[in-house]
């Protein structure tokens, strides 16, 4: 956004600036076509950090109004993951799950509210899209957000959480994630992830945006 609206000059196809946030600073590449910014990818500031463990399934599929069948177990299960905010990661059967999901409040204030990770990121394998990895929804009521199209943070902790599961010494991996399908508001992000000697020593989040709409906020 910043570079289409001319706050971020252009440098060639590849323009690198720094972000400085609450978590530190934070790398940005922005890739140039034609002149235009087409793409832009921020590295995390923070390595993946693993919580402790999850809830039951039991209290997931009732937060999400499912039957605790749909929610996987064995290696890829429910796993609490933060790059600086924690999210608790659900992979589902399969995206007739995902579809039905229903959020629950009352559930979530009760037995989730509390935990070291309140934001809910439910994923499958199975996706819309040829060419994607993981079709995703994301809830976050503690942020007052009933859903998002698209979750930055959460695909950055979410390079952690399948960087895990992959049993690679090194080398990058690489996964294009499906969000906000549900909400009609269809997102793709890229995520990447570095590995050496076997750990996550750096995540990468990257994706497209559309300026749709500018205003003015005057103060005073």
């Amino acid at each position: 956004v910043l570079a289409s609206i001319g706050r971020v000059a252009l440098t060639g196809e590849t323009t690198s600036i720094v972000f400085e946030e609450g978590v530190g600073p934070v790398p940005v590449t922005i890739r140039a076509k034609e002149g235009r910014a087409d793409f832009a990818q921020l590295s995390v500031a923070k390595p993946p950090e693993f919580g402790p463990e999850a809830p039951s399934s039991d209290d997931i599929a009732a937060l999400l109004s499912l039957d605790p069948a749909e929610i996987l177990t064995g290696e890829m299960r429910p796993r609490a993951v933060s790059c600086g905010v924690p999210f608790l990661f659900v992979p589902l059967a399969g995206r007739a799950a995902i579809k039905r999901i229903r959020l629950k409040r009352d559930i979530w204030e009760n037995r989730f509210a509390a935990t070291w990770a309140p934001q809910i990121f439910a994923l499958t394998r199975e996706t819309e899209l040829a060419g994607s990895h993981l079709h995703a929804r994301m809830f976050a009521p503690a942020m007052g957000i009933a859903e998002d199209p698209a979750t930055g943070a959460a695909a950055a902790a979410l390079g952690g959480y399948m960087g895990a599961l992959d049993s690679s010494e090194g080398g990058t991996l690489r996964w294009t994630v499906e969000q906000g399908f549900e909400m009609g508001r269809p997102s793709i992000l890229e995520v990447e992830a570095d590995k050496r000697n076997g750990e996550i020593a750096a995540v990468r989040v990257g994706g497209q945006a559309v300026l749709v709409s500018d205003g003015v906020m005057r103060i005073g």
